[in-house]
């Protein structure tokens, strides 16, 4: 029997689309049905490695995780990874295939639509229902035109849509209901159903609420969904979600500090330390100063390395993390932040803008040559001082080299050797992503920097928010109605 399927779309970015997806696949999984994710194009610079060696948005491979299925290329065909505020690096079906501009990209990404319903019709092969999220907003009309993430597919399929708006940033009634006013009407015929999300306080308080939009648009009310709070244990695909601090100091708890300058990518690899109770993780905007009792300085992954390590200069960490070293502290570099510790990072061939290089921070006695092969795979391995066991995965352009990385602090199953480590230990850099996750590993550099213990099940925990989400959509959604509004969808090119 051929898959069902079903879209949720968002009266904006942020409302809460990718949780409820995920929280779904794990409800229907849960009661033995094969779910499969799917998001037509993403725009993220937290990506994640698929078990067929490419790479999607982060979101997806956490709704692949709630479903139970190795996250794949197909379940996000189009990726779009920010370099520029008008540019972005273009992944279809997990490879990239160039950068576009803003406006280009609004007129060629029609001609994507053919690898978009190819990837659809691959994801719903043995599915019995596919849960598709859109981007952005179902409203923007001035993009309607060349639309392939919201309703531009949700014609091409002749797929149902559920609006999901966010009643914790406020105007919700005025979202759904002017979503409803500015859509075309061959658009508003596929708008099925709506859901109120992230609601605070007494449910009956906006019982008014609901009827009204249900009465003004004609959408069947699928429920209204409390604030989720265990969802910040689970990783953020934006940088909308993190959140600059500087805490006054905690007694007990180290202070780790991370730059969180302007294309900061992946940075869901510090979640684990996050969620350690001994630790005090902030992120740091430009022009913050880095805190003078931070024990650790993470530089993270960089989609566009060179033009942030020139803004780390700019706003003066440089002479931050000059400081931080002479207190004695420690520095980790990871992907692109590993690449900024070195003495230079040289682009020849203009892989990230304008041909040249750029002096490194000098930290460490390595070089980077930026090139058009990417590396995308998954890693194991174990830290060379004590045996620590990791699972990561790499994804980078350019090669590292110098007499630095004899002192590598990884070294992967195959043998090869990852990474680099100054003279007394305290400056260290690798390309592994997700090197916390493991919580011996954790422990290890937790030791390591303030001699205190991990404390936290990263991976443990991470099962068990996900479970505790689809009990919670269970309670608040009428799971049973999406699934009668589903219907088998058009999956020709």
């Amino acid at each position: 029997m051929p898959a069902k399927a079903i879209m949720f779309q968002g009266t904006g970015s942020d409302v809460g689309k990718s949780l409820l997806v995920a929280g779904l696949a794990r409800v229907y999984r849960n009661r033995g049905l094969k779910v499969a994710p799917f998001k037509p194009q993403n725009m993220s610079n937290n990506a994640a490695v698929t078990a067929d060696g490419g790479e999607i948005g982060r979101a997806q491979a956490l709704q692949a995780r709630a479903a139970g299925l190795p996250a794949s290329v197909h379940m996000n065909p189009v990726l779009l990874k920010p370099q520029s505020d008008v540019g972005a690096q273009v992944v279809v079906q997990g490879r990239v295939i160039g950068n576009a501009n803003a406006a280009g990209y609004q007129t060629s990404r029609a001609d994507l639509m053919r690898a978009v319903m190819d990837s659809f019709a691959r994801v719903s092969e043995g599915a019995d229902v596919v849960l598709i999220e859109g981007a952005g907003s179902a409203s923007e009309v001035n993009l309607r035109a060349n639309d392939i993430a919201n309703m531009g597919f949700a014609q091409h399929a002749d797929v149902p849509v559920v609006v999901i708006g966010d009643i914790d940033r406020g105007g919700v009634i005025a979202s759904l209901v002017g979503t409803q006013t500015v859509v075309p009407a061959e658009d508003a015929r596929l708008i099925v159903a709506f859901i109120v999300n992230k609601f605070r306080g007494d449910a009956s308080l906006f019982d008014d609420g609901m009827r009204f939009i249900a009465e003004a648009t004609g959408w069947r009310s699928l429920g209204l969904v409390p604030y989720y709070w265990d969802a910040a244990r689970l990783p953020e695909e934006d940088a909308l979600g993190i959140q600059p601090r500087v805490h006054a100091t905690l007694q007990d708890k180290v202070r780790i500090a991370v730059l969180a300058y302007p294309r900061i990518s992946n940075f869901d690899d510090l979640d684990p330390l996050r969620l350690e109770p001994n630790v005090d993780l902030v992120f740091l905007n430009p022009g913050m100063p880095v805190p003078g009792d931070a024990a650790l300085i993470v530089l993270p992954g960089s989609k566009a390395t060179i033009a942030d390590l020139e803004m780390l200069r700019q706003t003066g960490w440089d002479v931050d993390i000059a400081a931080h070293l002479r207190r004695g502290g420690h520095i980790l570099g990871i992907c692109g932040g590993y690449q900024m510790l070195g003495r230079r990072i040289s682009d020849p061939d203009g892989i990230e803008g304008a041909r040249g290089s750029i002096e490194g921070l000098g930290l460490l006695d390595v070089e980077t040559v930026l090139t058009a092969d990417k590396v995308l795979c998954e890693v194991t391995g174990e830290s060379v001082s004590g045996g620590e066991p990791f699972k990561g995965y790499e994804m980078h352009v350019g090669r590292t080299f110098g007499p630095d990385c004899a002192r590598a602090p990884l070294r992967f199953a195959d043998g090869r050797m990852d990474g680099a480590a100054s003279r007394d230990g305290r400056v260290i850099g690798s390309h592994v992503h997700g090197l916390f996750t493991d919580d011996r590993q954790r422990a290890h550099w937790l030791q390591m920097i303030c001699g205190g213990p991990a404390m936290h099940r990263y991976e443990e925990g991470f099962e068990e928010v996900l479970d505790g989400l689809a009990a919670h959509l269970e309670r608040h959604l009428d799971c049973d109605a999406i699934l009668e509004l589903a219907r088998v969808p058009h999956l020709e090119a």
